[in-house]
């Protein structure tokens, strides 16, 4: 009997982490938890510690240590607190296999060290590409480590290319909902709140995600991310709004063919693949019914008003550190308006000032990532008081 893949997922407590536990739970033979890791909610972690005896648990809010601590006190789970600890635990040799389901730029240092000791990564935080996409996709190589996409636009394209790897792309298609302003235009947004943009149409996600699906940026920061797990040129990648979500992305090669995968918006598919490949493993799904969708619409994208789309792809020809800028400033501005202390359409004013402002650096360092992001955060901040 094959032996079981040992995995560590950071940011279990999240959309993304407690569907992959539902993957995990459904599939006891082929996936063992070695490692959860949680930012706040001790509560959920306590209760999925105790539930997948993982070898190690990990509460990055230090002040939260007791509470975990005493709570497992009588399990044999290695318990850890704080930022450090995070990175620290990616060096154990008990897990080969790292689902990387942190949000934002939290996830960049953890992902790296993980990759320096070889670890496999399945990849949900999409902004470690975007903010170090080179020097992640270096070291990767350098290292032989594989990345697989968890997002479903990313898993989609992935899986078209199984088979196909030898065969140059002429172009990928990233399909969008469009969120749930789409056909709106910038007058219509200017007092929408935020329950009103966390009503997305067709997928469940965690609430930074959801705001930036219906701001387009999310799909901003996934055509930098594309360019990166591709090896793709800023303008190989394209993205169409399509409003059923079936179609989750499309490859076109040299000859015009193209392949697209379909399926229901059901996030545990991709993280099944992910955490499952090379294998499909058999899963209890909701299936597609033909009949149920008698029409598959597309459009394009209106960058004018949805401006966050257009500044990605800017940030993403000028490359260097300006993604790590588009990034930076989105996490602060979505962060505000979650807070209500900024409009929906003051996010991209907020990114786009930070992009003009903050200084320029081509060839970015990990430490020069680290500065940009600080220095960014910190202009981010002022715009908004």
């Amino acid at each position: 009997m094959k032996s079981p893949k040992h995995i560590a997922i950071l940011g279990s407590t999240g959309s993304i982490g407690t569907q992959a536990l539902d993957v995990v739970a459904a599939h006891p033979d082929e996936l063992v938890v070695d490692v959860l890791t949680a930012q706040n909610n001790a509560k959920l972690l306590v209760e999925q510690a105790i539930r997948f005896q993982p070898n190690a648990v990990v509460i990055a809010n230090e002040d939260l240590y007791p509470e975990v601590k005493s709570a497992l006190a009588s399990h044999p789970i290695k318990v850890f607190a704080g930022e450090n600890a995070l990175t620290s635990v990616m060096e154990m040799d008990s897990f080969s296999l790292v689902l990387t389901a942190l949000v934002g730029y939290s996830g960049l240092r953890p992902t790296i060290r993980a990759i320096e000791h070889g670890k496999t990564i399945a990849l949900a935080n999409k902004e470690t590409l975007v903010v170090g996409g080179e020097l992640i996709t270096r070291l990767a190589r350098e290292k032989g480590v594989n990345i697989y996409p968890v997002d479903s636009e990313h898993s989609a394209i992935f899986q078209c290319l199984v088979g196909e790897f030898h065969n140059p792309i002429e172009k990928i298609v990233l399909t969008a909902s469009g969120g749930p302003f789409r056909g709106k235009k910038r007058d219509e947004l200017l007092y929408v709140t935020k329950a009103q943009a966390l009503k997305h149409p067709n997928w469940t996600m965690g609430a930074k995600v959801t705001i930036d699906s219906a701001s387009l940026m999310n799909k901003g920061l996934e055509v930098i991310e594309a360019k990166w797990l591709f090896a793709l040129r800023a303008d190989q990648v394209e993205v169409v709004v399509h409003p059923q979500s079936i179609i989750h992305s499309i490859v076109q090669f040299e000859d015009g063919s193209m392949k697209a995968q379909m399926g229901l918006p059901d996030m545990r598919l991709p993280i099944q693949f992910a955490l499952g490949y090379p294998n499909r493993l058999k899963s209890n799904f909701p299936r597609f019914d033909f009949a149920r969708y008698p029409a598959l619409t597309f459009e394009q994208p209106d960058t004018e008003t949805f401006r966050n789309l257009a500044l990605a792809y800017e940030a993403l020809h000028r490359g260097g550190n300006q993604p790590c800028v588009l990034n930076a400033a989105n996490e602060i501005a979505v962060a505000a308006f979650l807070k209500d202390e900024v409009g929906f359409l003051e996010m991209s004013e907020i990114v786009e000032k930070c992009l003009q402002t903050i200084d320029f650096v081509a060839h970015p360092s990990y430490e020069d990532y680290v500065q940009t992001d600080q220095e960014t955060r910190m202009k981010a901040l002022e715009l908004i008081a």
